[in-house]
């Protein structure tokens, strides 16, 4: 859904909250929690009943979510008579939780009957405490810091009253031309897989309504990564084999890990639009993946069903929205909702009133299991302290660190060795950028900062080495910029950038070393940031060659969430460090200087430019391998970097791949090891990672397909052996030719190694029961 600037508070709202509040308590009486202790019949029951007192009216307010505060003042009046006659089913964009408590106090007060409103917001990569956007995170290849990441920005969420995150995002993206690529976990379904299941965890922990967490939402519901030509919101067209092969596994996982909600795509999916694909919705989400929560739109959709050419009215959009297995409508920014009209569509008979039921049923549900019946309101107080926690920061950082991936260093360049480095050229426009160090989908209202490499180098060292800054070149606005929160503009004074590049390659020579940190700004990436070049934006390319051509060691910094294309540079070193958060400087500045160990790998294929896209991995082998291998005419299809790559300050072998036995019966597990040593002389993590071919099948199988990982630890000189255990799932796969999945008796090839060229290899067999 699209970013929205929120209002900041009002001057008026501390008196209209005070006198909400006076002579009655904050917060409501403590109550047992019942999620931890009600059955799906309780829940369902207590629903039901709700359910059987409503009018046409409220239910269908029931399946309705409103934009509260919006871009511009007014806010949408009609969300506020709603809450007070019919009620909600939902506000979004609200983060005060004295706002909150008002808004919550007028639906549990005075509607009918008095029920709560969920409250969602786009909980992406943290509220107060940023971290690394979410193909970092996928980088750090660290399901446990993943999910305790999560927990920590639902934590603060839920603090100040938000029930529901629109996250995490599980569009597989194999077209890193698609903004979007942001928000995910790259282009592999495995890894995938185990970062959706992560992020549920951490968000909802052990149960739907656990205390201090929030509802997880994986969106969007599905395929929107494959949209034509990396295109935000175009058509998705999918055969069944990619779509169950390599679109839905994220959400199988996520699913099986219990997320309470689904949010549907925009986009039309073989013709159909996401909103209202009953195939979609209701056969492959609920009764083939099992998913017993609630689906919600993406902003706009059901309305926008007749901008696409399905629906001739709200009345019908509406109607087959819902029938398709929709449950609640996001109503776009100050729009009307199209589920106004539900009450004339059922009076007409257009959908049955059963359908309408079960979709309010499986809302209601929701907000009985997160206990808003007993306890709708929050402190602030108590918030505030959750908000300012120390430990959040400290894991931010961790996590920045983790996250990090060095790609190029020529020499041993890093680390730089703080006995030796007594000045620094830090040089480019992200060097001192808190908006970019903290990346997109991060909202001013709630408080966000960030810690700058300037910043992070100078607390660091104070005058013990001389840091010489200069901004460089200064970053375009991009032609169609995505939707965003209100971030005060960069510097509007006027940059003379040929005069402050020559400078800017003065100081690097007259530096021990520099430090070029570049990029795309947080603005030109996430929802509308396509693009159709990897080319560094604006004068970058001509900073970097400036600095370069000094001859003093260079190491560039990355921000970015797509493969970018530095023109063969000469800098020694190249750290990609995607958006830190709110610690990024200071997780940087460690990596640089050797207290952090970077040990992130690549969640995508490396590709050399857009023009290639989509170019993954796992493709299949075509009928001329030795012709597919060597591309175009023009240059060689194999990337600048392959998926799953990533440098170490030490060195890693990998040796003794074994499988447990030459011969599996189909159904069994296989079991593989391999032994990993660092041969290098400092501590340093590997991520081992294991890949398979199927020779042979119903279908073609991916040259080669991740099926195992495991982030390591090792001490200089340390041996370790790695398990890794091939489940029947890992070897079975949609098949179009049975239109089911199969396991086949076949012989697999198995690859061991660093990134997915790994070359130690084995083979099995999976034979007959």
């Amino acid at each position: 859904m699209p970013q929205t600037m929120i209002v900041g508070r009002r001057a008026l709202l501390a008196g209209v909250c005070f006198a909400l509040f006076a002579g009655a308590p904050l917060v409501a009486a403590p109550a047992k929690p019942l999620a931890a202790t009600m059955n799906d019949a309780a829940v369902t029951a207590r629903a039901s009943s709700l359910v059987a007192q409503m009018t046409a009216e409220e239910k269908a307010a029931q399946l309705t979510q409103y934009f509260y505060m919006q871009p511009a003042p007014p806010v949408n009046k009609a969300s506020l008579q709603a809450l007070e006659t019919t009620g909600l089913g939902s506000l979004l964009f609200v983060t005060d939780p004295v706002e909150i408590n008002r808004l919550q106090r007028i639906a549990v007060e005075r509607s009918r009957l008095k029920i709560p409103v969920l409250f969602g917001f786009d909980v992406i990569h943290g509220f107060r405490t940023i971290f690394p956007v979410p193909i970092g995170m996928a980088a750090s290849w660290d399901p446990q810091i993943v999910e305790q990441a999560q927990a920590v920005a639902a934590a603060e969420a839920r603090a100040v009253g938000v029930h529901w995150a629109f996250a995490p995002n599980l569009d597989i993206a194999r077209d890193p031309r698609w903004g979007r690529i942001v928000e995910g976990a790259g282009e592999d379904p495995y890894l995938g897989s185990v970062m959706a299941a992560s992020q549920v965890r951490g968000f909802q922990g052990p149960y739907l309504g656990a205390p201090g967490r929030i509802i997880a939402g994986p969106k969007h519901f599905a395929g929107y990564g494959a949209s034509l030509g990396g295109r935000d919101y175009a058509e998705v067209n999918l055969s069944e084999s990619e779509l169950w092969n390599v679109y839905l596994p994220p959400f199988k996982a996520a699913v099986d890990a219990g997320a309470g909600n689904i949010m549907a795509a925009y986009m039309a999916v073989n013709g159909v639009p996401a909103a209202a694909n009953t195939e979609l919705l209701t056969k492959i989400l609920r009764k083939d993946l099992g998913f017993k929560g609630f689906v919600v739109s993406d902003s706009g959709s059901v309305v926008k069903l007749q901008t696409q050419g399905l629906a001739t009215s709200p009345e019908d959009a509406a109607s087959r929205a819902v029938k398709a297995g929709l449950d609640l409508e996001m109503t776009p920014p100050l729009g009307v909702p199209a589920m106004n009209s539900l009450p004339a569509a059922l009076k007409a008979g257009r959908i049955p009133e059963a359908t309408v039921d079960e979709a309010v049923r499986r809302v209601l549900q929701a907000k009985i299991r997160m206990g808003l019946f007993e306890q709708p309101y929050v402190d602030p107080v108590k918030a505030e302290a959750v908000l300012n926690d120390p430990s959040h920061r400290r894991l931010a950082r961790v996590a920045a660190e983790r996250s990090a991936v060095l790609l190029r260093n020529e020499g041993g360049l890093l680390p730089l060795d703080r006995k030796k480095i007594k000045s620094i050229a830090l040089i480019g426009p992200m060097a001192d950028s808190e908006i970019d160090t903290l990346g997109p989908w991060v909202f001013d209202q709630n408080k966000p900062s960030a810690v700058t490499l300037l910043a992070a180098l100078k607390a660091k060292f104070g005058s013990s080495v001389r840091i010489d800054y200069s901004e460089g070149v200064r970053l375009p606005e991009p032609l169609n910029p995505p939707p965003g929160p209100s971030k005060p503009k960069r510097s509007a004074a006027p940059l003379d950038e040929a005069g402050e590049i020559r400078r800017a390659a003065e100081l690097a020579r007259n530096a021990d070393v520099a430090v070029v940190v570049i990029g795309e700004a947080w603005n030109m990436i996430s929802e509308g940031g396509s693009r159709s070049s990897f080319e560094l934006p604006g004068a970058q390319q001509a900073l970097l060659d400036a600095v370069t051509a000094g001859g003093k060691p260079v190491v560039v910094v990355l921000m970015s969430a797509r493969p970018l294309d530095l023109k063969e540079t000469r800098a020694g070193a190249i750290l990609d460090v995607w958006y830190p958060g709110s610690e990024g400087g200071a997780a940087v500045a460690n990596l640089l200087f050797g207290e952090a160990t970077p040990g992130g790998k690549l969640p995508f294929t490396w590709i050399r430019s857009a023009a290639q896209a989509p170019n993954y991995y796992a493709q299949l082998i075509s009928n001329h391998p030795e012709r597919a291998e060597k591309g175009y005419w023009n240059e060689p299809t194999s990337p600048t970097y392959p998926f799953g790559y990533g440098l170490s300050y030490t060195t890693f072998e990998y040796s003794n791949l074994k499988i447990e036995k030459p011969a599996f019966r189909r159904g069994e597990p296989v079991g593989v090891s391999v032994d990993l040593r660092n041969t290098g002389d400092r501590a340093g993590d590997e991520v081992a990672q294991l890949y398979i071919h199927q020779r042979s099948g119903t279908a073609s199988r991916p040259a080669r397909a991740l099926k195992g990982f495991q982030r390591v630890a090792l001490r200089p000189g340390e041996t370790r052996k790695i398990r890794f255990t091939l489940k029947p799932d890992d070897l079975r796969y949609w098949s179009s030719e049975t239109k089911g999945w199969v396991q086949d008796e076949a012989v697999f090839d198995v690859w061991a190694g660093g990134d997915s060229r790994a070359q130690l290899a084995t083979t099995f067999a999976v034979t007959a029961q």
